[in-house]
């Protein structure tokens, strides 16, 4: 029996916090070992390690997202993971912890003084005082969650695997962790960008430089790292950062580019102000009831007015500045900016934002491409040439060109959603529901995320309902089945039960993927049967939902949810779908031979 320390952290210091250290103490007890965690966030810490538990302790485990202090360890093994590795692969890291723990065991051997001394230990020294091949990365999804931790660490495998050292900063909507320093970027001999969103490549000018998607890296993290070393070494210049952009896209050999990677891009930085602005709303309800802008001066209708009147009328402006950026870097903002502007002003919403960010990237990024200037007049280009021109050209298309038929085609659409009959918002919600849990946060669940979150600025709640519902019941279900009928689930399944069944509730619909990579022709038909139910009950019942994210947590904010009775319906009769399916669809498992 091995005694173990632990530490999980995130963020918040919430959920994946207590979820990680539930899920290390409970699967240590099952292999028959003591463990002692103690959690840290934002709550300060709980459960503190004593000097006496470290002192006991054989080996220790780092479950974190945040920055931990391990000087307290120093002279144990240690593990290091990000926390979404302990709530789903707990027993893995657990065993790679014990199997630090043999390799420390060999050490003191190795270190016995020999009779005489004899060259060869100091021969086989000497590599040891070299750098390692090092290898940096960078990884990053639309919401910065799970994708953007799951790469990382399948990159760190595939590394490892190879004989090289890599470090990899994480990028998303929570800001860059663990940021590479010039001097490793400096020292590395390949840089991987694993994204599906926007990533600033300009500090790795002069690097072997490849981009794939988050994907690629989770399906086959070694062919990714191997395709990035056998790109050729870049010839030697004198770029200077203003020119880097001539000479990046000869280095990006396979690269995720085209529509979805530039408006997830968008996406994720709209989307804090969509939720920022939504629950204001609902809070502005909640304390003034639904004729709150009636009451100038009163809290509800500042609550109003900084969540509607101000929060969601930047959402566009700001969507489609981020696709702009992410095609033409950041001379691409001005024009992004004005021109979603002028979608809200003109009526074109969301649909037109998406419009001018696409016409101000590629508008840009053509100029910038095309206009030639002499090197003492180059610097006019960024903060002048490429400004001006680029927002007169988008301004003049949106306002003569694009913005009136796109305001046709938004009001339509809005009117058609507003008055659909039973029949179309029963189709309507299967396709959405089946598009949230066809891939789980994947493209096809970010894009019917992203329909339904456009249409709250125009104040259709239907879709909005019907996606969260559906995107909820994939992990709810499944960590429900694995507890009802553990036969069907091995053991690392069902110790992840109660971490998928806590990320349904609270609309993480990643949490179905670690159940889905493991058997996805029986999983995946399953999680889409039940989130079609929940998307077709949920849109034919006429649920709105004014917020755009928070799970159950939202349903006690009063008119937060219209027709809450049918929405709870809604989410339970999906879950209990693919409860069912699983059953029949998932045989009983060979029993484990401990």
């Amino acid at each position: 029996m091995a005694k173990i320390v632990a530490i999980t952290g995130c963020p918040t210091g919430v959920a994946h916090t207590f979820m990680a250290a539930a899920a290390l103490e409970k699967t240590a007890a099952v292999m028959g070992h003591e463990m002692k965690v103690e959690t840290q966030g934002s709550q300060g810490v709980k459960n503190p390690l004593s000097a006496a538990d470290v002192a006991a302790a054989d080996v220790a485990i780092v479950a974190s997202d945040i920055h931990v202090d391990v000087a307290r360890f120093a002279g144990k093994p240690i593990v290091a993971v990000p926390v979404s590795s302990a709530i789903r692969n707990t027993r893995a890291v657990i065993e790679s912890a014990l199997a630090e723990l043999g390799e420390a065991a060999k050490t003191p051997e190795a270190l016995v003084p020999l009779a005489s001394p004899a060259p060869a230990p100091a021969m086989a020294a000497m590599p040891a005082a070299s750098s390692p091949k090092l290898l940096v990365g960078v990884t990053s999804c639309p919401t910065g969650i799970a994708h953007t931790f799951m790469a990382a660490e399948a990159l760190k495998k595939s590394a490892a695997a190879l004989g090289y050292e890599i470090r990899v900063e994480t990028q998303g909507s929570v800001g860059a962790k663990n940021r590479l320093t010039d001097d490793e970027i400096a020292r590395a001999d390949a840089v991987v960008i694993a994204a599906d969103a926007y990533v600033d490549t300009a500090r790795f000018a002069g690097k072997r430089l490849y981009q794939t998607s988050t994907k690629a890296a989770l399906h086959d993290g070694r062919k990714v790292l191997e395709e990035a070393l056998a790109l050729p070494q870049p010839i030697a210049t004198a770029a200077t950062p203003a020119t880097v952009g001539s000479i990046a896209p000869l280095q990006k050999t396979r690269s995720r580019t085209g529509f979805y990677k530039h408006l997830m891009t968008g996406v994720s930085y709209m989307l804090p102000l969509v939720v920022a602005g939504g629950l204001l709303i609902a809070l502005a309800f909640a304390i003034g009831g639904l004729h709150a802008a009636d009451h100038p001066g009163t809290l509800a209708w500042a609550l109003l007015t900084i969540g509607g009147g101000t929060a969601f009328q930047l959402y566009v402006p700001v969507l489609a500045a981020f696709i702009a950026y992410s095609i033409a870097d950041r001379p691409g903002l001005t024009s992004g900016l004005i021109g979603g502007m002028l979608a809200m002003t003109l009526g074109a919403g969301f649909l037109g934002g998406i419009a001018a960010g696409f016409l101000a990237g590629y508008a840009t990024r053509f100029m910038n491409d095309s206009i030639r200037l002499p090197a003492s007049l180059e610097g006019l280009k960024p903060v002048l040439l490429l400004p001006l021109l680029s927002t007169l050209v988008v301004g003049l298309v949106m306002i003569f060109v694009v913005g009136p038929p796109v305001k046709i085609l938004l009001v339509g659409l809005t009117n058609w959603l507003n008055g659909m009959q039973a029949s179309s918002a029963l189709v309507l919600g299967v396709l959405l529901g089946a598009m949230m849990a066809f891939d789980m946060g994947g493209p096809v669940n970010k894009a019917a995320y992203t329909f339904a979150v456009g249409l709250l600025a125009s104040k259709v709640y239907g879709p909005m309902a019907a996606v969260m519902a559906a995107g909820m019941t994939p992990p709810l279900g499944l960590g429900l089945a694995a507890t009802l009928f553990k036969n069907r689930f091995n053991q690392e399944e069902r110790d992840a039960s109660k971490a998928a069944i806590v990320l349904g509730i609270s609309f993480v619909t990643e949490g179905a993927i670690p159940f889905a990579a493991k058997d996805p022709l029986r999983v995946i038909p399953c999680l889409v049967a039940g989130s079609a139910v929940t998307g077709a009950i949920s849109l034919a019942s006429s649920v709105g939902l004014v917020v755009p994210h928070g799970g159950v947590f939202v349903l006690v904010i009063p008119h937060a949810v219209q027709h809450l009775g049918m929405y709870v319906v809604a989410i339970a009769a999906g879950t209990l779908v693919t409860v069912a399916a699983l059953y029949l669809a998932k045989r009983p498992l060979v029993p484990e031979i401990e």
